[in-house]
């Protein structure tokens, strides 16, 4: 029986012999390499971090000691060690998750996927313990534990939680940094630079006295965190032979670097970590994508997140379905570039999935990456622009969240030209809540002088991404899904300012003809559109679809369109509470224009694991659906989102 079968839990590894550990750790690369390269998913993370996760359960009493994953992609083998090993379907609806998740395990404690928060978490789980602690004692000794990636100390927040985790040092906080010297790809940047030296036995010597200089090139939090400890900085990462070493006023134990692979020696240092008593940051470093050789030799990400593959040649099991949007948005970003010299990039971390890196392989310096700090990017891109450039800062929707008061204060206020470029904006589906980009609509609209484009195929990307970089008098969006294209959808007609007419009623291509649905969609959702009014016409109902291009600010002629027809569609793929379809509302209602409006886009809930058809169909955004409701609205048989009064209900 295989060990791994006999594992229902974090304590039956406490029976295990070492060389039972050592075998344990082989079987679950061998599990892990052979069911996510049948599901796809986050292989290369998990693969680095199997000894040390085996040492993690074994050392500490998790679920009453949490542990806290930051990002959480690399709680793979904790949920095969919590009891979870079905992951024949990974990431898809009912399956198991692809990051931690309450409702899956008592064991999982942060949701989010958004990194460099663990240390936040920790700090603020173990003020709880200790607070609690004081009036009840079964809830002392209770160890907190965050698990944090050299990628992760780019950001700024660990750095203000490090601060806050030093000035209150009585509490039972282990800090495990997993240096694997990479994010997505290597980590970039003065933190990456001194971890990556700390690999060498030359640097080990070196270590005590190149503190000083660590903090000064991490930048104004680093040196901040130095002056606060008064010069005793140089313990911080002290020498390997030295775990001892308590740097006073910091009040941080740190032990390590330790080889993350040798399970006997993280065991070891876990367990004087845990007997300490104090705040200890342990640095383990370890291998992404270890014990696979086509993932140890990928240079690109090391299989950071790869699709269905064959687990021996490493290639994709299903043809490409077409040309991506951000393939479109790679190539299109060099064209621009190369005839404005004012164009530079900006990426957190994210170069090659955002679509930069074939810009800064072509022209080395044009491209900046400021590792997971969108904060930072945001407000740099401000400045870039005060200088005289146009920077084009490109990122994942659901990361711009983090950096919203960067944008309306050091951005707009400013009237700074910079380009925002939002990659999977709206449903993406199998990594779930956290990685959808359903609300950069919702929230960006708000922000004054913004202009906010969505394009609907390959074309008009190229277009509107050429007529935002050309403006410099405040932001611009361009905003666009995960996945393929698909194809081209011409139109019929442009109106004088801008908006793109696919399909008029009476079969005039003139979007002021009269008709009785008027269709405004959102990028991706005019295909949706097309097929609903399709529909539509085989029922004797008019329809006009109509391409915004610029969703933000509201033309003036889906004003004049609105008072022309019945019935006013508008659909986005976000959250509808707040979203332009409201925005479009107030528009009309401005201009006195009364024709009812139906707003559709997904509810104001997060959305689960599952794939992008499945949650626009629970959102009711598919063509069939849509075409139902506004039958029933044009028969006079549903009265647009009404919503039920008191009395009715009584």
């Amino acid at each position: 029986m295989a060990i791994l079968d006999r594992i229902e839990g974090p304590r039956d590894l406490d029976a295990l012999t070492p060389e039972e550990c050592s075998e344990l750790a082989a079987e679950i690369r061998e599990f892990l390499i052979e069911a996510v390269t049948r599901t796809g998913g986050h292989l290369g993370p998990n693969l680095g971090v199997v000894e040390l996760t085996i040492a993690l359960h074994r050392v500490f009493d998790s679920p009453r000691d949490p542990i806290v994953f930051d990002t959480g992609h690399q709680s793979y083998v904790h949920k095969l060690l919590t009891g979870r090993k079905d992951f024949s379907a990974l990431r898809t609806r009912g399956g198991l998750a692809g990051y931690p998740q309450r409702a899956e395990s008592e064991h999982d404690i942060v949701e989010s996927s958004h990194a460099s928060s663990s240390l936040s978490w920790a700090d603020g789980i173990s003020r709880a313990f200790a607070r609690r602690a004081q009036s009840d004692p079964s809830q002392q000794h209770r160890h907190v534990v965050a698990v944090v990636g050299d990628g992760a100390l780019t950001g700024g927040m660990t750095w203000e939680a490090l601060n806050n985790i030093t000035d209150d040092n009585d509490r039972d906080l282990v800090l495990v940094v997993n240096d694997n010297g990479r994010s997505y790809a290597p980590t970039i940047g003065g933190m990456a630079r001194f971890l990556n030296s700390v690999r060498s036995k030359e640097a080990y010597r070196e270590l005590q006295e190149g503190s000083e200089k660590l903090f000064s090139r991490l930048g104004t939090p680093g040196r901040t965190v130095y002056r606060a400890a008064r010069g005793a900085m140089r313990g911080f990462v002290s020498r390997a032979s030295n775990n001892q070493d308590l740097y006073s006023n910091l009040d941080i134990k740190y032990l390590g670097p330790v080889d993350g692979h040798d399970l006997a020696a993280v065991e070891e240092v876990l367990r004087q970590a845990k007997g300490y008593g104090r705040p200890t940051l342990v640095h383990v470093i370890t291998e992404k994508g270890r014990g696979y050789a086509l993932a140890e030799n990928d240079l690109a990400d090391q299989f950071h997140a790869i699709g269905q593959i064959d687990p021996g040649s490493g290639e994709p099991l299903e043809a490409s379905r077409g040309r991506s949007w951000t393939s479109v948005f790679r190539d299109r970003i060099v064209e621009l570039a190369e005839a404005d010299e004012r164009i530079v990039g900006i990426t957190a971390a994210m170069l090659a999935p955002t679509g930069l890196d074939r810009l800064a392989a072509l022209h080395p310096g044009r491209v900046i990456d400021v590792g997971i700090a969108e904060q930072h990017a945001v407000a740099s891109a401000a400045g870039l622009a005060y200088g005289g450039m146009h920077p084009v800062v490109a990122v994942y929707a659901t990361f711009m969240n983090r950096a919203f008061d960067q944008l309306l204060m050091d951005v707009a206020l400013h009237r700074a030209g910079v380009t925002f470029v939002l990659d999977r904006a709206g449903i993406t589906g199998p990594d779930g809540a956290s990685h959808n980009g359903v609300w950069d609509l919702a929230t960006l609209q708000v922000v004054p002088g913004i202009r906010i484009a969505a394009p609907r195929d390959a074309a008009t990307l190229e277009e509107l991404l050429g007529e935002a970089v050309a403006i410099d008098d405040g932001p611009t969006v361009i905003r666009y899904p995960k996945g393929a294209v698909g194809e081209a959808l011409p139109a019929l007609a442009r109106t004088a300012d801008g908006v793109d007419v696919l399909r008029a009623a009476g079969g005039s291509a003139a979007p002021t003809g009269h008709g009785d649905v008027l269709f405004i969609a959102v990028g991706p959702m005019v295909q949706v559109a097309l097929e609903a009014a399709e529909l539509l016409e085989a029922e004797g109902i008019t329809a006009t679809v109509l391409d915004p291009r610029w969703v933000v600010p509201v033309a003036e002629s889906l004003v004049s369109a609105a008072r022309d027809h019945r019935l006013v569609i508008t659909i986005e793929d976000g959250i509808r509470v707040g979203g332009v379809g409201t925005r479009m509302r107030q528009a009309f209602r401005d201009a006195g224009v009364d024709t009812p409006v139906s707003e559709l886009g997904t509810p104001d809930a997060f959305p689960d694991h599952a794939s992008r058809s499945e949650l626009l169909a629970d959102a009711g955004l598919t063509a069939p659906q849509i075409a139902a409701t506004v039958t029933e609205q044009v028969r006079g048989r549903r009265i647009p989102f009404a919503r039920p009064t008191a009395r009715s209900q009584a």
